[in-house]
Order: C-alpha cells, then structure tokens, then sequence
C-alpha cells in the first residue's frame, strides 16, 4: 500500500517544514487507521535521512542506498518501535499486546551517539496507541528533552488515549480517510480486481486497507443478509442459513468481516431512528459490537456467534 494518495495538506506541511528547516522534533501523525499513516510515516523517515534535494513527492529513486539500508533493517540512523511477536521462534501466535517499556529504554544508547549517515537520526512509533503505560512514560522524558539531530514521528489511530503531555509536545499532522477517487486509485494499484472496486471503495469507508481485508469476500453478501435480518427473522431461516455458512473452517475471512460489519450495519440503522426505536438500535448496536470483542478475544464458537449476532439485529425488526 502507498500513502500518496489524497492527505495532500498533510503532505504538504510536512514537507514545508523539512525545507523550510524549521522540522519540529516530535510529529503526530493522526487519523482512522488503514488510510496511509505508516505508509508515509515511512516514506517520510527514508526523506529525512536522505538529507537534501529529494523529490517534493516523496518517490524513492530507483537504487537508493537510505531506502536499501532502511529496508533491511540496518540503517544505523533509524529505529522503529512496534509490537512484537509474543515468541519469535513462533511467529504463527501473534504479537504482543503492546510496546513495552523495555524496547523504549533500549533505544536509549541509540541517542547517545551521533547520527552516521545523516544529519539527524529518526525514531518511529507505529503505532504510539500499543505504548503501554511505563512505555508512554518513559517516551515522554525523551519528548521534553529531545536528543539533539532527532526527530520521533507517532503514528496514532486514537490521538485522544494517548497522554495529554505526548500530544502536546507533538506537532499534529491530520490524516482523513480518502475521497473515493483517490480509494479507487490506491485500490487499483494494490492489485484490486476492477470488478470489485466499487463494493471495496463502499465498505472501504475512506481506509484503503480496510478495503483490501474485505476482497474476495462478498461484503455485498453479507450485507444483503444484514439487511433480510433488520426486517425480521421469525423462523430463524436467515440467521440459520448464514450461522451454517460462516462457520465452516474455509468461511474464517468471511465470519471475521461479518463480526466487523453487523456493528456498523446497526450503526447505520441507528442514525435514521429516533426516539425509542433510536434506543433500541443504541442498545443492539452496544450488544453487537461487544458480542464482536468477545467472539475473537474468547473463540466463540463461531455458529452459535453469528445466530446470535443475526438474533441482535432481528431485534432491529421489533421497534422501528
């Protein structure tokens, strides 16, 4: 995925600040996740340890030597702090839930010599939402003392969680989701087939990533069957038919993406209510959403989840 598409305000400042010399020490780079943050946060490390004389598009020029370097791991200039795997000798169980405070004081030696390549030295925190709290802290005191030549570049999908004292020590760079032409474009070159560009670019909601985790899916399915059961299920037949479906060990993509789409369905359904059928969908929008938690964080067996999820927005059907 790249992040040249749309955000060009974004872009734009950034860049004026690199050129104009005036780069602030520590930049936010906020907004809803999947819509290039980490993209161009990269794009923007590789930029400043290039130096001078880059193009204003951030483009890579073919053989570069900062990106070869930045790519294999071994710039010495540049380090990245995200979650790691929970056991690396078995990648397969996931990351940790969080950045620890351990691998932010390990970058300490990092500031205590000078730059090698570059003129400055870059920390990336992707995303400063997984810091856990000692880790916070202990970023912070670099943030009020920044070492000299360094700049720390947060990405963040939820600005407000994180503390008050890191936000106001950054400069924030905003991020929106993506108009629909520029969707299309990012799709298009990431490999989206034409033919479900315009469902992907629907359910996609501005996040080209989002998008991407829907493909092949048949998202239109879903939300077909959504919208059968917000009419009422009397006999079950709907919500039996689709539970028989999403659990079959082959269906794991499609269950997952009808755990992510039945809150948003209610959602949707929500905002055209008022009064006591707004409170019902509130309610069935509250029980759906934490149904989706539990389902993946428990292993919820996934054909009793998804009758129950079907019964959440029958209930829809009760009071409009």
């Amino acid at each position: 995925m790249t992040s040249l598409y749309g955000n060009a305000l974004a872009k734009q400042a950034f860049s004026a600040a690199l050129e104009g010399g005036s780069l602030h020490h520590a930049w936010l780079l906020a907004g809803p996740e999947g819509i290039g943050k980490a993209s161009f946060a990269m794009l923007a490390v590789r930029r400043i340890l290039a130096g001078a004389g880059q193009p204003d598009d951030y483009a890579i020029p073919p053989g570069d030597r900062t990106q070869q370097l930045i790519d294999a791991g071994s710039h010495p200039d540049f380090k990245k702090l995200e979650r790691l795997p929970k056991d690396e000798k078995k990648p397969e169980q996931g990351l940790a839930r969080s950045i620890t405070v351990a691998q932010v004081r390990a970058i300490e030696p990092f500031f205590s010599v000078k730059p090698t390549f570059s003129e400055r030295r870059v920390v990336l925190i992707d995303s400063a939402d997984d810091l856990e709290r000692n880790g916070a802290n202990a970023l912070l005191k670099n943030l009020e003392e920044p070492p000299a030549g360094t700049v720390f570049l947060l990405v963040s999908h939820a600005p407000g969680r994180l503390l008050p004292t890191i936000r106001s020590r950054c400069r924030l760079l905003r991020f929106e989701p993506l108009d629909d032409a520029d969707m299309r474009a990012a799709l298009t070159h990431a490999g989206a087939k034409a033919s479900e560009i315009d469902e992907l670019v629907r359910v996609g909601q501005g996040s080209p990533a989002q998008a991407l985790a829907m493909a092949g899916l048949d998202i239109a399915g879903l939300d077909n069957a959504l919208t059968q059961l917000a009419k009422g299920d009397p006999s079950n037949a709907v919500r039996s038919e689709l539970a028989s479906k999403l659990s079959l060990k082959a269906a794991q993509p499609r269950y997952e993406a009808f755990l992510d789409r039945a809150p948003r369905f209610i959602a949707a359904q929500a905002r055209a209510r008022s009064g006591e059928a707004l409170r019902a969908a509130l309610d069935a929008h509250d029980a759906a959403r934490n149904l989706a938690a539990s389902a993946l964080g428990l292993s919820l067996d996934a054909q009793g989840t998804v009758f129950e999820m079907g019964g959440i927005v029958a209930s829809l059907a009760e009071r409009r």
